[in-house]
């Protein structure tokens, strides 16, 4: 029994080194989902490029407020209405509705008067329509048709073009 050599025990890993794993695997995974990040979505403009562009695009505003970059094209100094949207019933059949949203170009200085007795009488105009007239892409061509020669009659040839911005049947 004198021949006998002791036996070690192999100590097991221990805590300090489990959490020093955990945390270097998790800074390696922070940085690389913030390196694939930046590679597919570049980090959003600075607020002050955006107020500069903003500035010599000619779309300034008060001061603190964010520049929009797009301008709104339904303005009045482009010569542009946009009319209130139109809700009405069909003539046939009379539980369908319909809604639409219209935008008047005017030659020269838009008149915001004229634009709402257009208003009215496309309003008008659309409780005697039916469903069947505006069927189909031929019957909306139809009704943008008619809608322009009411305009063109109303305005004595002041707006140049009705644009529609939405239209749904319900």
């Amino acid at each position: 029994m004198a021949d006998e050599e002791p036996v070690v025990e192999k100590k097991k890993p221990t805590l300090i080194l489990t959490i020093a794993a955990i945390a270097v695997l998790t800074l390696l995974a922070g940085g690389g989902g913030w390196l694939v990040g930046n590679m597919l979505a570049p980090p959003p403009a600075e607020p002050a490029e955006e107020a500069k562009a903003g500035a010599e695009g000619g779309h300034g505003g008060a001061e603190g407020e964010t520049a929009e970059v797009v301008p709104h094209i339904s303005t009045e100094a482009n010569g542009v209405v946009l009319l209130d949207p139109i809700t009405s019933n069909l003539a046939y059949p009379s539980d369908n509705r319909i809604r639409l949203e219209v935008a008047l170009m005017f030659k020269g200085v838009p008149d915001v008067t004229l634009a709402e007795e257009i208003h009215q009488d496309i309003l008008a105009y659309m409780r005697t329509v039916s469903l069947q007239q505006v069927q189909g892409p031929r019957g909306f061509q139809y009704l943008r048709e008619d809608l322009q020669e009411r305009v063109d009659l109303r305005s004595e040839g002041r707006v140049t073009n009705v644009m529609f911005r939405t239209f749904v049947i319900e």
